[in-house]
């Protein structure tokens, strides 16, 4: 089969060489998040996940999001980012705020200890990620990661809604 000959589409099994690389893929992207987390924790005490919500809220309007809102803007069940929530409120990051226009949901803000840890630690991280992710690719490969990452997106944000 060439790369131009389309694909059956099916419930067959994928073939040994299809494995190897869907192993590769998936174990190098751990390799990969892991080294990224290690780094961020040891560069600048947060977690990956501290750096999904700091990043999210850094970029919402006013610095802040209902819960529900940011459970799903960075891809958590809502239980999870509560717990997470509660750990970067006792840290000083965040603030919860009863939701002036529905007393039912919290919104959570950007605290000014929470911003100043994301800002110092998004340079060190953004190095990190040129370091293992980019300079790691030609230009080239850089594209075809990027389109693989969009076809496999596509492909999740339809699955079901067939």
């Amino acid at each position: 089969m060439t790369e131009t000959t389309p694909r059956r589409r099916g419930r067959q099994l994928p073939t040994a060489e299809e494995l190897r690389i869907w192993r590769d893929f998936i174990e190098t992207a751990e390799r990969l998040r892991s080294e990224l987390a290690s780094r961020l924790q040891s560069e600048s005490s947060l977690s990956p996940g501290d750096y999904a919500v700091l990043l999210a809220l850094s970029e919402a309007p006013e610095s802040r999001m209902r819960s529900s809102e940011l459970a799903a803007h960075i891809g958590w069940e809502r239980s999870r980012l509560s717990h997470h929530l509660g750990r970067m409120e006792r840290r000083g990051l965040i603030r919860r705020e009863e939701c002036a226009t529905d007393n039912r949901g919290a919104e959570i803000l950007l605290a000014p200890t929470g911003a100043e840890a994301f800002a110092r630690s998004t340079v060190p991280h953004l190095r990190a990620v040129r370091e293992l992710f980019v300079d790691a690719l030609t230009p080239e490969r850089l594209v075809t990661a990027g389109e693989i990452a969009a076809a496999l997106r596509a492909r999740l944000d339809g699955y079901g809604k067939e």
